[in-house]
């Protein structure tokens, strides 16, 4: 109890201690998080901000190719990808030797090397009640065992799923094949603690980031500013597979064999503004700037392109097609938009072919985004180029769809009866922002072209989430973005036993889950895109969603700023980014 609480103490203090100054040859990357961080817990952060730094400071058995696309995995600490058993339940792991913990207190003096008894102790850790891990769904029930940890936790309890057999191997039993189980490894949930650490700062250990990866904790001013230094003892050596473009095969060129990361430390803001992320971008406060705030947008783009004195300045503007959709999904239990009789669907059919996704590209999302033709955005696994909706923009024959189908009859103001006769209002749901705003008169436009009064009923995002789970919301636009890059991530968001979870819409076709059904159990291939086609097929015919848009990410960067591309998973690229730090001052001293 004195050794942890001294350590404890110690970690008060250093949480504040001055970094070592910053020489002039340093390479700095300067950078912000939109948003504050939490505990710097692998197995408790779930914010975007948080696991950026972790994804840093962290190693999971596996990471993202930096270059491939669509998404995928390569090892990291592991020396090469796994061996799965013919039945695919069992995977079995080699850890690459010489990978060690950054210095701490808590071993003693002595360098302290990972193996895998660390990761079977990492994976175990998100079981503990105490903790409440969100990432504890990815495992619970799928390894082979495990009830035994759900039904007393510990660190020792045995689990048959989850063994070490020698100092440098892993293996890890499933109960039933998951074709994206290795995805699970990838995120920095499951990456690798040292239980010494753990134990030695008692419920601290979100205070305490002690780990493998490229870089280690140098300062932290919570909420505030954070500095990340180089790990000295970094093993992580470049490798990526680089498609066609030249971009990709300079960047590989330039890092091919080399050890990350590149920059001496990170220099981190938290800036929560809007306007103070883009004009501290223009002012070389940051070293680029990922998604222009819509608001903003012509701030820095006229007429679809970078302003001249901006590009003269050696700025890129680049367009990244981020891996979400945005989705208007109907209620299919509400009384007046839901079920699977003809009028029914016919009235969430109009409502789909009145929606002008030229307008809401153009207008609203300043041209950066792309109309969404199913639920999967490019760079997903599953997801086809080449499908088209078979639900066209055309409020023609929206009109002349609801007049076969009942909904002829007409108030006095102009808006369409019910086919019983009785007034017919939709009720929206928005969130109470300007953005909500300018989106609830697009809708209101739209659906008033084809006879169909609105109303709006504006709340908290996290309010709606809540009702929407319970079933009393008629109908929001929603947005998803990836857990993992496969289409599974996103066609379980229609699945009948998921209603009242991520399935908002309630939508539950038998033909549809035994389409899914089937394609999950599929690896990526011919097989299951057929499946996913016909599930396309079936979401258009019965819209239960409007598919909407998938964003196009309007990035910002430096010219002195090496080595950019964003990647589809994984938050930053901080290791692999390079700066030159000559061109920086020079074009720096050249703007003032």
């Amino acid at each position: 109890m004195k050794f942890r609480s001294a350590a404890a103490a110690l970690l008060s203090l250093s949480l504040f201690l001055p970094c070592p100054a910053v020489q002039a040859q340093d390479k700095v990357l300067h950078m912000f998080l939109s948003t504050s961080e939490t505990g710097l817990d692998p197995a408790v952060a779930s914010d975007n901000a948080t696991l950026s730094l972790l994804e840093n400071l962290f190693d999971p058995l596996l990471r993202y190719d930096y270059l491939a696309r669509p998404a995928t995995l390569r090892p990291n600490t592991a020396t090469a990808m796994p061996t799965v058993s013919s039945d695919g339940l069992t995977y079995t792991f080699r850890i690459r030797p010489g990978i060690h913990f950054t210095p701490d207190p808590a071993f003693k003096g002595r360098k302290r090397e990972v193996t895998a008894a660390d990761y079977v102790y990492s994976l175990k850790r998100l079981y503990d009640p105490a903790l409440k891990s969100p990432w504890a769904y990815m495992f619970e029930g799928k390894i082979a065992g495990d009830a035994a940890l759900r039904a007393r936790f510990g660190p020792d309890v045995p689990v048959a799923g989850l063994q070490a057999p020698d100092r440098y191997t892993l293996r890890i039993q499933l109960t039933a094949p998951d074709n994206n189980f290795l995805f699970y490894l990838a995120t920095a949930a499951s990456s690798v603690v040292a239980r010494e650490v753990i134990e030695a700062y008692p419920g601290q250990a979100g205070n305490h980031p002690i780990g493998t990866g490229p870089f280690m904790l140098g300062q932290w001013k919570r909420s505030d500013r954070i500095v990340l230094l180089a790990n000295p003892d970094s093993t992580a050596v470049f490798a990526a597979t680089p498609g066609d473009d030249p971009e990709d095969r300079a960047i590989a060129a330039a890092l091919e064999g080399k050890r990350l990361p590149r920059v001496d430390r990170v220099e981190v803001r938290i800036a929560e503004e809007f306007q103070g992320r883009m004009l501290g971008f223009l002012n070389a406060d940051y070293d680029y700037l990922e998604q222009i705030p819509e608001s903003m947008t012509e701030m820095v783009v006229h007429d679809g392109a970078l302003k001249p004195d901006l590009a003269a300045r050696g700025i890129v503007l680049s367009r990244f097609p981020v891996l979400q959709t945005y989705y208007m999904w109907m209620n299919m239990t509400d009384p007046v938009v839901g079920g699977y009789s003809k009028d029914r669907i016919a009235l969430r059919r109009a409502i789909s072919m009145a929606y002008n996704s030229a307008e809401d590209i153009a207008l609203l999302k300043k041209g950066f985004a792309i109309k969404a033709e199913s639920p999967l955005p490019p760079n997903v696994r599953g997801y086809d180029p080449r499908y088209r909706s078979p639900v066209p923009y055309d409020p023609a024959l929206a009109n002349a769809l609801l007049d076969r189908h009942g909904y002829n009859g007409r108030d006095p103001d102009g808006f369409r009866r019910a086919p019983d006769g009785k007034p017919l209002t939709l009720t929206m749901h928005s969130e109470a922002t300007v953005g909500g705003r300018l989106r609830d008169e697009l809708w209101r436009k739209c659906l008033n072209a084809i006879g169909v009064r609105v109303v709006f009923k504006s709340d908290k995002k996290t309010e709606i989430i809540k009702a929407s789970r319970l079933g009393t919301v008629q109908m929001f636009e929603s947005n998803w973005i990836v857990d993992f890059p496969d289409g599974d991530n996103f066609y379980q968001l229609l699945y009948g036993p998921n209603a009242g979870r991520a399935n908002y819409a309630r939508f539950n076709l038998p033909q549809y889950n035994v389409r899914y059904e089937k394609a999950r159990l599929l690896q990526d291939g011919a097989e299951r895109n057929r499946l996913y086609f016909e599930m396309n097929q079936l979401l258009h015919a019965y819209n239960p969603w409007v598919p909407l848009t998938h964003v196009l990410s309007g990035d910002l960067r430096h010219p002195w700023l090496k080595n950019y591309k964003r990647h589809p998973v994984e938050f930053t690229n901080w290791r692999y980014l390079d700066i030159d730090v000559a061109q920086r001052a020079r074009l720096v001293r050249g703007k003032r």
